[in-house]
C-alpha cells in the first residue's frame, strides 16, 4: 500500500528560518579596483593616492602626479565604472 501526502507550501516552509530581505537578494558583489585609471594597466597596490577618505591605486609612480592634479576626476571615473574604492588608511607613525 502506497500513501501519498500532499503538504501545503505554507506548511512546508520552515517558520524558524530567518527571512531574507530584498537587500540581501539584490546585493551586488563588490567590484575592486584592478586597473589603473590613468594608463589602464594592472594596479600596483604599493602605488596609490589617498583622496577624501578613498584610495586610488595606480600602475606606477608616474601616474601618481597625474592623479594628484585632479583626484576627484579619477574617483568619479572609477565609481562610474562600478568600482568600490578601498578606504584610505591613516598614515602610520614611524
Amino acid at each position: 500500500m502506497l500513501t501519498v501526502l500532499a503538504i501545503s507550501p505554507a506548511l512546508a516552509s520552515d517558520t524558524n528560518a530567518p527571512a531574507s530581505t530584498a537587500t540581501e537578494a539584490t546585493a551586488a558583489p563588490v567590484k575592486r579596483q584592478t586597473v589603473c585609471p590613468v594608463m589602464g594597466g594592472e594596479v600596483d597596490k604599493t602605488q596609490f593616492v589617498d583622496y577624501d577618505g578613498k584610495r586610488i591605486y595606480v600602475c606606477c609612480g608616474g601616474c601618481i602626479a597625474k592623479i594628484k592634479k585632479d583626484p576627484a576626476k579619477y574617483v568619479k571615473q572609477l565609481e562610474a565604472e562600478g568600482v568600490t574604492l578601498d578606504k584610505a588608511e591613516p598614515p602610520k607613525d614611524k
